[in-house]
């Protein structure tokens, strides 16, 4: 299991908490905004924002602000036009970072980003610079206690998922973003529960880093997932459990 999956699965208890203060509303209101506008407002037609709507109810949205927000992006009401913006950077120890932002205001964004990673040592990276080490996927983390390993990996198999990985307590799924919710549909018909499920970017490689600089990693990754308008931030760090561990109680 990755670094960045595991550290991101632990943080999903303190991004409930953080809904309840408005932080996690604010991002998913600006995503449901562009997807219906780029997509329609539709979730039977439109996957992405089906997803999107499906976030919004773990994180108990009002139903009302979903659909304002969706009514916004399909113009039916008036609103902010957002930007999606990729940006790319190097943290310590040369990990290969990735900001997916969402923006009223590019220059303003981009001045704040780039103010964050001077005050946590790290630097913007020129167009291109990262990107390529990461690809789009379909990806799953499911608990071992779940499912047995045999008969998950057949069923995944079966409705298309790319890949199939194990370790001591948990499975790893990949797939095509095209057969993401094929293989979630398949997964939860047997009544399985990831502890995640999204499309995402998965590095190609990573880079082990421990010690100090690991903490400081984690430190610049954080300090941008709670800037407004980062959406998601994507980093190919290998960072030891006992670490990930001893960060998370700190907090």
């Amino acid at each position: 299991m990755s670094g960045h999956s595991k550290w991101k699965t632990n943080k999903g208890k303190k991004s409930l908490a953080d809904a309840k203060k408005g932080a996690a509303y604010t991002k998913i209101i600006k995503e449901l905004t562009i997807i219906a506008r780029e997509g329609g407002g539709n979730p039977d037609t439109n996957s992405k924002l089906r997803a999107v709507i499906a976030k919004a109810r773990e994180a108990n949205m009002p139903q009302d602000n979903v659909k304002m927000a969706i009514k916004r992006g399909t113009g039916e009401l008036p609103g902010v036009i957002y930007e999606a913006v990729m940006y790319e950077a190097y943290g310590p120890g040369g990990v290969a970072i990735l900001i997916d932002a969402l923006t009223d205001n590019k220059n303003r964004t981009t001045a704040e980003l780039r103010n964050i990673m001077s005050k946590k040592g790290g630097n913007m990276a020129g167009a291109g610079s990262v990107a390529w080490m990461f690809t789009k996927k379909g990806y799953f983390l499911i608990d071992k206690a779940q499912a047995h390993e045999d008969e998950l990996m057949t069923i995944v198999l079966d409705a298309g998922a790319e890949d199939f990985k194990s370790d001591d307590s948990n499975y790893e799924i990949t797939t095509s973003p095209q057969d993401f919710e094929k293989v979630k549909q398949a997964i939860e018909a047997k009544g399985i529960k990831p502890q995640d499920a999204e499309v995402t970017m998965i590095p190609s490689s990573t880079i082990k880093v421990v010690g100090n600089e690991a903490k400081q990693v984690l430190s610049l990754v954080e300090a941008l997932e709670e800037h407004d308008d980062v959406q998601q931030v994507y980093a190919n760090f290998d960072i030891p459990d006992e670490i990930l561990e001893q960060v998370n109680s700190e907090e």
